[in-house]
C-alpha cells in the first residue's frame, strides 16, 4: 500500500503525516471491493503477469532470516491475487520466480543476471545478508532493474548515484544505533563492549555505534568483529567481556545474535545486552535460547510488537490477517519483521500508480513512496533510498520467554 509523494524530496513531520493520510486513502481504494473503475479492467491474459525475481537464502548462511521473508512472499502473494493487481487497463496476476541463493554473492548474481535478462522480471527482491543483497544490487543497477534489498547495512544503497535503481527495507544503522545509545545511557551504563559481525552488517555496526555511544556520553571499551557464522565464538566472547563492560551490545543477525549472547553468558558475563533489529528471527527465543537472552533488548520495527497506528487502520487489518494467516501455516508468528512482504506490495503499488510494469516508471514511483505496511513506515525519496522511517522503531526486552515493548 504506498502512493507517490510529490513536492520536496526532504519531508518535514507534518508533510510527512499529510503523504501517510494521503497514501493510506489511496491504499484503501487501490486494495477494496472494486469500484466502477475497476469494473472496466479487464483480466490480463496469460504471459502478462507483474513479475518479480526473488533471491534468497533458504539454506546456508543467512537462512534464518531467509526462510521467513519466503514465508511472509508466500502470504502476500496469496492476498494479491485474490483480486490482481490493476495496472492500467488490465487487472494483472504477480508472480514470483523465486531462487535459492544458499548465502552464495556469487550464486546471487548469476540468478539476479538470469532472472533480468532472461526471465524478463520487472523487479528483483531478496538478499537477506549484506553480501548477497551488495551482488544483487550489481546487477540490478546494471541491468536496469529496481531492486528491494532485504539486507542490513548502509553500503547496500550508498553512494546513491551508483544505486539508482537499489533500495533497502531495513532500519538504518544510524537510526538503530541512536536509539541503542539512549537506551544504554539511561540505564546508566558508563561502558559498553560491542561485538559486531564480521562483514558489511557489522561494519555499518561499529561505524554508528562508535558515534551514537560518544553523542550519547558513553565510553565503548572494545569493539571485537565475531567470526563467521558457525565459527568458535568464545574467543570473541572473552575479548568483548575482557574489559569489564557495564553492557555489551551485539550487532549480528540471527543465527550468530543467539549465539553471541550464549557465548558471553558461558563466559561468565552476566550484564544487560543490547540487539540490532537484525537479531531478531524465529530462532532467536528457540529452544534454550530464551533463557539465555532473558531480560536482554532489542531495537525492532514495530511489527515485534504491535501495528503502528490504530486498530481500526487498513494497515492494521492487513497485518492482523496476515499474523492470522502466518499462524494458520507456519503455527505460530514471532513477531519478525517481515520486509519481503512489504517490498512485493510496495512493487506492485508502484505498477498500479504508474500504469506500467516498464522497470523504469516502477524505479520513478518507488522512489516517491510514503507509506505503512508490515513491518513499519517506508518514506523513499529521490535522495533516500533507504525507506524505513526512524519512527517505526521500538525498544523490546525479553520477558518470560517473548519479547515485550518497552518504549
Amino acid at each position: 500500500m504506498a502512493t507517490s509523494a510529490n513536492g520536496p524530496s526532504v519531508f518535514t513531520r507534518r508533510g510527512l503525516l499529510a503523504a501517510t493520510a494521503g497514501t493510506l486513502l489511496l491504499s484503501a481504494c487501490g486494495r477494496g471491493e472494486a469500484g466502477e473503475g475497476d469494473r472496466a479492467t479487464a483480466v490480463a491474459p496469460g504471459g502478462q503477469d507483474l513479475l518479480v525475481g526473488v533471491s534468497l537464502e533458504l539454506t546456508g548462511p543467512g537462512a534464518a532470516l531467509g526462510v521467513l521473508q519466503q514465508r511472509a512472499l508466500e502470504i502476500t502473494l496469496e492476498s494479491l491475487n485474490a483480486k490482481g493487481v490493476p495496472i492500467g487497463n488490465l487487472r494483472r496476476a504477480v508472480r514470483l520466480e523465486v531462487r535459492d541463493n544458499a548465502g552464495n554473492p556469487a550464486l546471487a548474481a548469476r540468478q539476479a543476471t538470469a532472472l533480468a535478462r532472461d526471465g524478463g522480471v520487472h523487479a528483483l527482491v531478496g538478499g537477506t545478508m549484506a553480501e548477497t543483497s551488495m551482488a544483487l544490487a550489481g546487477v540490478a543497477q546494471k541491468e536496469r532493474v529496481p531492486f528491494l534489498s532485504l539486507a542490513f547495512g548502509d553500503g547496500i544503497v550508498l553512494p546513491l548515484a551508483q544505486r539508482t535503481y537499489v533500495f533497502k527495507m531495513t532500519p538504518d544503522a544510524g537510526d538503530m544505533a541512536r536509539r541503542l545509545a539512549r537506551l544504554v545511557a539511561s540505564q546508566r551504563l558508563s561502558r559498553v563492549a560491542l561485538l559486531a559481525a564480521d562483514g558489511l552488517h557489522g561494519d555499518s555496526g561499529v561505524r554508528a555505534m562508535t558515534g551514537a555511544l560518544r553523542t550519547a556520553g558513553v565510553a565503548l571499551s572494545t569493539a571485537t568483529r565475531l567470526p563467521r557464522t558457525g565459527a568458535d565464538l568464545r574467543r570473541a566472547a572473552r575479548a568483548a567481556t575482557g574489559s569489564r563492560p557495564d553492557g555489551v551490545v551485539v550487532w549480528a543477525t540471527a543465527p550468530d545474535s543467539a549465539a553471541a549472547v550464549g557465548a558471553l553468558r558461558r563466559a561468565g558475563y552476566d550484564g544487560p545486552v543490547f540487539l540490532d533489529a537484525g537479531g531478531v528471527a524465529e530462532q532467536t527465543l528457540e529452544g534454550g535460547n530464551a533463557a539465555l537472552l532473558e531480560g536482554a533488548y532489542a531495537v525492532h520495527p514495530t511489527s515485534l510488537g504491535g501495528a503502528m497506528l490504530a486498530n481500526t487502520t487498513m494497515s492494521a487489518l492487513d497485518r492482523k490477517e496476515f499474523v492470522y494467516r502466518y499462524v494458520q501455516l507456519h503455527g505460530g508468528f514471532s513477531g519478525f519483521a517481515p520486509y519481503a512482504s512489504d517490498a512485493v506490495q510496495l512493487i506492485a503499488d508502484a505498477a498500479r500508480l504508474s500504469t506500467s510494469v516498464d522497470r523504469g516508471r516502477i524505479r520513478a514511483f518507488l522512489q516517491n513512496q510514503v507509506t505503512e505496511g508490515m513491518a513499519g513506515m517506508y518514506s523513499f525519496t529521490p535522495i533516500r533510498h533507504g525507506g524505513m522511517d526512524q519512527g517505526s522503531l521500538g525498544v523490546y526486552t525479553v520477558s518470560a520467554g517473548a519479547w515485550t515493548r518497552v518504549s
